[in-house]
């Protein structure tokens, strides 16, 4: 049912298709994989996610239409100055990914090697929400907003699907987590890597994304072929290896929030987007080669942003204390989303 893609890697390919139709004990069995996966790495290859490969396909279309409008179409729907207000255009430079830094200096510093990348980031769409979406006028790109408040709703679903193995799988009632997460305080972020000469990024002169951790509860990512995402090695810190495209799956990891939540027992790995791997025997990189642009499409899950969250039950006791005080979600997202604009 599972099998790793690289021995040293180790993330597993998890398929939820026997949980969906199968019996009692192969609910277990999926939900067991799941956590099993997020406790020792952090991250899995799912299959059967939930999300149909022509909806996913459709997405990155409708991606490409997006990235592809002219700079001046795209910035008509700009994101907010805020950084908590995490919706809409994000240009080339905009955001730098950091992990943890939240100091003036040392953002600063960090900001000195760019993230080459652009993106445009979705979220719940109704009234009460604090985050309103910033959309393009509906002439420019006509059917790009409803196709995508249709996907949000297909990766909710996709979403209560895990959450409800993963609680299973801890030994929870299956729907501890769901509970948490009613109010779809989610995002959906579309993502443009331009292409770039290859030698900036090996040097590290540029960055696509630099290594980090995702900061809410669960992660779920479509990525293209193009390469270029890597997983710290679980047995050697500032070792990052290779997370290939696998057609089919989706990329799933734990965020620091659920991290937290579980009293550090599910594991938020880092991750970066770098350089695509060199082929075997292709020796040095020609000084004018560029690498081909890259776009992948993430859904992120949060706990409704009025939920204060405290250590899950089996995850501590008398043995093991509680690492963490109860955190509120809005306050704790406000603090990480800070850092990066």
């Amino acid at each position: 049912m599972s099998n790793n893609v690289d021995q040293h890697l180790s993330i597993p390919v998890i398929d939820l298709a026997p949980a969906r139709s199968g019996s009692d004990e192969d609910v277990q069995i999926v939900a067991k994989e799941l956590y099993e996966a997020f406790k020792n790495v952090g991250f899995a290859y799912v299959k059967n996610h939930g999300v149909p490969e022509d909806v996913v396909n459709e997405a990155f279309h409708w991606s490409r239409k997006f990235f592809s409008l002219p700079q001046s179409d795209k910035d008509l729907a700009p994101h907010p100055p805020e950084a908590w207000h995490h919706r809409g255009y994000s240009s080339v430079g905009r955001e730098k990914v950091s992990q943890m830094i939240f100091d003036e200096a040392s953002i600063a510093a960090a900001r000195n090697v760019p993230d080459v990348k652009e993106s445009f980031d979705i979220g719940r769409y109704d009234d009460a929400t604090r985050m309103t979406n910033v959309w393009l006028p509906r002439d420019v790109l006509p059917g790009f907003r409803e196709f995508f408040e249709g996907f949000y709703e297909i990766c909710y679903a996709a979403e209560m699907e895990l959450l409800r193995l993963i609680a299973l799988g801890m030994g929870l009632e299956k729907e501890y987590f769901v509970g948490y997460h009613v109010k779809k305080d989610n995002q959906i972020r579309l993502l443009h890597y331009p292409t770039i000469e290859e030698n900036l990024l090996r040097q590290g002169k540029a960055e696509r994304i630099a290594a980090h951790t995702d900061f809410g509860t669960i992660t779920m990512l479509f990525q293209d072929d193009v390469g270029g995402l890597e997983v710290e090695d679980v047995s050697e810190k500032g070792k990052f290896n290779p997370a290939p495209y696998i057609p089919g799956t989706a990329v799933v990891n734990i965020g620091d929030f659920l991290m937290r939540w579980s009293n550090d027992e599910l594991k938020s790995t880092m991750h970066r987007v770098k350089a695509p791997p060199l082929v075997e025997g292709e020796g040095e990189v020609p000084k004018d080669k560029t690498t081909k642009e890259r776009y992948s499409i993430v859904y992120f899950m949060c706990a409704d942003m009025e939920k204060t969250i405290d250590c899950v039950p089996g995850c501590w006791g008398p043995e093991r204390p509680k690492k963490y005080e109860p955190v509120n979600c809005m306050e704790y997202t406000n603090m990480r989303m800070a850092a990066l604009y």
